[in-house]
């Protein structure tokens, strides 16, 4: 505990030395003792760095987070997940947070490599180029590999050296620092920060280890094989571990590159229209998405197929989650409320007390200023939001998933209105959800008698999941920031509570005998 004290003091300089604490201050009133005890922190016998106005904001934000490294950029991306902590302001000012670093050294790169797979398959690895990319957790590497005889472009991603025992010394006096800040002002109980920066952990550590990334892009391949235009790369599990992961060589550009796909012919407004489809085919159709899908994440080669890179982060939804995520957006472009009313409460999703009509007026006041919109402002992840937040005064229970696909399905609509910014959200969603509907439409299990015929609704008996390995829990823990009570991280939370408990009565017992002993001595 006396480590996490000091590994504190100095992410205590690093912060009081940014000019996290100025920005932060225009969007929260920031206590006068913790202005103090930054300014303590910050002192400095060398000449500070003068701050450069002319950059946004935002970007100076971004620029302090990235500087103090892994521990911050990932806190930082959490955090702008959770604006019921941080605010919409504030949440908005990190959304654009770069997870960037200098590259370590390739000699460093092989070293690792060569401990995790061993010497024999080391030597299959060949041509291995500088990195090509860096970020706060791993960098990637061209190289070509020796696949039984056949000699295969690669890229290879390598976990940063001693990452794991950073970022968890860090995270640790972080949590320290969240409870004694909870323990001392009553106020900041609500905002559950403990649990939130052991929440941070646990995803982060799932990250930490590319075997689970490896296992998501091979159950992503899996379920996209057919589908035409798609393409994810394949991974070579023998060349892949804890620390290391092997998959195919995107020879394409990135969708941001838009003139270039242009100069190659490629139909940019196909592509647009494709990457919803593609996006909400897997919601709906395989119940797991790609949950990080922004502009670095997405390649098109030369073919026009599109492929998805960092599976990191993934989304997957319940049969129950499916067919309600189908149903509402459905609904919606049906604007039939009513429908979409009963679906809520055929779920399960809204207590049975609810009155339908009450509940479809509701929903009809999210619906109706939509389709009063132009094309370019209509938005199905903001309508899910809004949804959420409509259907919250009526005791709707919390649908971690669904919330983690609203926020990609923002992000996945504002790249396709980069590529073509007429695209029509709703004419692109129907296909995709009239077909997936009417394929699993099912008579006999159907539920349309006891709620008055309505058609194509959810079935009242609930479908619960399986249960989730470990990649699949960090998932719902960072779309719901809740940790579900008798698993395994519920526990390892409690127990890190106990810790810190201990620690903190052990310390008041040692000052109040050192103020004993001061008074006898002296």
């Amino acid at each position: 505990m006396i480590r996490r004290l000091i590994i504190l003091f100095k992410i205590g300089r690093k912060l009081a030395q940014s000019e996290i604490l100025d920005i932060f201050s225009k969007f929260h009133e920031v206590p006068t003792s913790i202005k103090i005890l930054f300014y303590f922190l910050s002192f400095s016998l060398k000449k500070k760095d003068e701050i450069n106005y002319n950059i946004e904001e935002k970007e100076r934000l971004s620029n302090s987070l990235q500087s103090m490294g892994t521990t911050f950029i990932k806190l930082g991306q959490f955090l702008a997940t959770r604006p019921d902590i941080i605010g919409e302001d504030l949440s908005k000012q990190l959304e654009t947070l770069q997870d960037k670093l200098p590259p370590f050294p390739l000699s460093e790169a092989k070293n690792i490599i060569r401990k995790d797979l061993g010497d024999q398959m080391f030597k299959s690895i060949i041509n291995i180029s500088e990195p090509v990319a860096a970020a706060s957790i791993a960098q990637v590497h061209k190289a070509q590999i020796n696949d039984n005889g056949t000699i295969k472009d690669v890229a290879v991603k390598i976990l940063r050296p001693q990452i794991k025992n950073i970022f968890n010394d860090e995270i640790d006096a972080l949590m320290f620092f969240a409870f004694v800040v909870e323990s001392l002002i009553k106020k900041t109980k609500r905002l559950k920060l403990v649990e939130v920066t052991f929440l941070l952990k646990q995803i982060t550590n799932h990250e930490m280890d590319l075997r689970f990334e490896a296992a998501a892009a091979n159950e992503y391949a899996e379920n996209t094989k057919n589908d035409l235009g798609f393409k994810v790369p394949n991974i070579y599990w023998n060349f892949t571990s804890e620390s290391v992961m092997t998959l195919d060589w995107i020879e394409g550009n990135s969708i941001r590159e838009t003139e270039i796909l242009k100069h190659q012919n490629i139909d940019t407004n196909k592509i647009a229209t494709d990457i919803i489809q593609h996006f909400l085919r897997h919601a709906v159709r395989d119940g797991f998405f790609h949950a990080d899908m922004h502009q670095g994440n997405i390649f098109v080669d030369k073919n026009g197929q599109i492929i998805p890179i960092d599976f990191g982060i993934m989304g997957r939804l319940d049969k129950l989650n499916k067919r309600f995520l189908a149903e509402i957006l459905y609904g919606f472009i049906q604007r039939d409320y009513k429908k979409v009313a009963e679906v809520h409460l055929a779920a399960g999703l809204v207590p049975k007390n609810v009155p339908v009509d009450e509940l479809a007026q509701a929903l009809r006041s999210i619906g109706e200023p939509i389709f009063g919109q132009t094309v370019k402002d209509i938005s199905g992840g903001k309508l899910l939001k809004q949804l959420f937040d409509v259907t919250e005064k009526f005791n709707m229970q919390t649908q971690p998933q669904l919330l983690l696909l609203q926020k990609t399905m923002v992000v996945v609509e504002g790249v396709a209105r980069k590529l073509n910014p007429n695209t029509n959200i709703w004419e692109t969603s129907k296909p995709v959800l009239e077909n997936w509907l009417k394929e699993t439409k099912d008579p006999i299990n159907s539920i349309n008698d006891t709620l008055k015929n309505t058609s194509e609704v959810l079935k009242r008996l609930p479908e619960f999941p399986d249960i989730m390995d470990k990649a699949n829990q960090a998932l719902s823990f960072l779309a719901s920031g809740q940790i579900p009570q008798n698993s395994n991280s519920y526990n390892a939370l409690n127990e890190a509570k106990s810790e810190m408990i201990a620690f903190r009565n052990q310390t008041a017992i040692s000052l109040l005998l050192l103020v004993i002993f001061a008074l006898l001595v002296f």
